[in-house]
């Protein structure tokens, strides 16, 4: 705010009051260290004869932080940190999740899994009720939705198989199509896959998982060739499969299983019914409209009461994706306890300020400096701190990632948005715990405060 021609003669006796008798002679004798005290105290005196505008706020300010660096340095460490924290755990976040989305992605996340639920309006006709799938509703989807690159019905069976040594075990035997092994991403590392003529010719063939090939004949390799007996039909190993990527239990493969062409299983079971279909489309975009498509088709061949769902991995990969962000959004609401500790630093630090440079603030507002104006340049130092400490805790919170980015062939992720949250946080902190100082500084008096001084 502008000052009057009568604040000329005040402000000289302000200063004749704050002097000490024989002062021209003690300025003489001063060492530079006290030269340059005065000299910075005399422009605080010549800026505070005038009104204050932003510029000159904030030129305060850095003059301020300039004149205590390691006081400044010491105070923003604690931002450098915290800001880096947030950095990195945003970073840590969207790493475990674009990991765990994709290894999900490589479990048959294109394919629609078709199943019976069983139907009835009472508890007795439930029991009865019996209106399963079969192969002839597969047939009619394949028919109907052109989307369709591979389908398979599995048809369950169980059996005690003779492991040798007297050891006889319940094992599941899955009668499924040649095209399962596209479906469920099966890998057989010995032998082969049966295929549509095994199908259609009945053969009497298997391929096993790699848990019974060792279990039963010792190794994978041992297994091909060898023959056993289900249900007292003797069978002859063809391959030895595995899954390409664990399913985290979401097959109904377990760890000793046989499988079978469907034909020959549907033979032993002496029934139509299948448990289940899968259907593979082309893209996973198809997923959600090829599910509601083929759940229409079948419940159009069956009974109204009769109850089917379909089920597909979009489900599973939506419920990792929300976890994963609430994952994330958790660790970094324990990392910001790291920006609070800085801002309780930054508090301590300013209110010890204000009290070193009560003589300064006194002679401001003796001079006309508004509560705004003093408050403003106290506050605006604080913020200055904690930006600054956000801004150099960011690039080190950035410099790994971006490391492993350029020096490798990792794709890590960088976060944008944990950029634009760190250096919000601090401006935030910045504010919130400098407005304390920055006001106690505001409501000194200046009388009071050149007679502390």
């Amino acid at each position: 705010m502008p000052i009057s021609a009568n604040s000329a003669p005040q402000s000289e006796r302000i200063m004749e009051a704050v002097r000490r008798p024989g002062a021209s002679s003690y300025e003489n004798s001063m060492n530079p260290v006290e030269q340059a005290r005065q000299s910075a105290f005399q422009e605080t005196l010549l800026s505070a004869r005038n009104s204050m505008d932003i510029g000159e706020i904030l030129k305060l300010a850095l003059d301020s932080c300039r004149a205590s660096k390691l006081r400044f340095g010491l105070t923003a460490l604690g931002m450098v940190i915290g800001t880096a924290s947030v950095i990195w755990v945003v970073t840590i976040g969207m790493t475990g999740q674009q990991y765990i989305l994709g290894q999900l992605q490589k479990i048959e996340t294109n394919s629609v899994e078709l199943e019976y639920s069983g139907g009835g309006a009472t508890a007795a006709e439930r029991v009865l009720y019996n209106d399963s799938l079969t192969v002839d509703d597969e047939k009619a989807v394949q028919a109907q939705l052109p989307g369709v690159m591979y389908a398979s019905p599995v048809l369950e069976l169980h059996d005690r198989i003779n492991f040798g040594d007297g050891v006889v075990k319940d094992t599941l035997v899955l009668g499924v199509s040649p095209q399962y092994q596209n479906i469920r991403n099966l890998l057989v590392p010995v032998g082969r896959f049966f295929d549509e003529e095994d199908d259609t010719a009945h053969i009497k063939c298997a391929v096993v998982s790699e848990l019974f090939a060792k279990a039963r004949f010792g190794s994978s390799d041992a297994a091909v060739g060898q023959s056993f007996e289900i249900s007292r039909m003797p069978f002859t190993i063809i391959g030895v499969f595995k899954e390409a990527q664990d399913d985290f239990g979401n097959s109904e493969i377990q760890d000793q299983t046989i499988l079978v062409p469907f034909s020959v299983a549907r033979y032993i079971s002496g029934s139509e019914n299948v448990k289940q279909i899968y259907f593979s489309m082309r893209s996973m975009s198809e997923v959600n409209d090829a599910s509601k498509e083929i759940y229409r088709i079948v419940k159009a061949r069956h009974r109204p009461d009769s109850v089917y769902k379909t089920q597909t991995m979009q489900e599973y990969l939506t419920a990792a994706k929300n976890i994963m962000w609430a994952v994330t959004a958790l660790l970094v609401a324990v990392s910001a306890v790291t920006l609070a500790v800085g801002g309780v630093g930054i508090m301590n630090i300013m209110l010890a300020t204000v009290r070193a440079r009560v003589r300064e603030i006194g002679i401001r507002k003796a001079m006309g400096a508004t509560r705004r104006e003093i408050k403003l340049q106290f506050l605006t130092e604080a913020v200055i701190i904690s930006l600054t400490g956000g801004v150099v805790g960011t690039i080190i919170g950035l410099a790994p990632p971006l490391a492993i980015r350029f020096f490798t062939d990792y794709d890590f992720p960088v976060s944008g948005l944990s950029v634009f949250i760190a250096l919000a946080s601090a401006t935030l902190v910045g504010v919130v715990f400098g407005t304390v100082p920055a006001t106690r500084a505001a409501q000194m008096d200046p009388v009071e405060a050149l007679r502390d001084e």
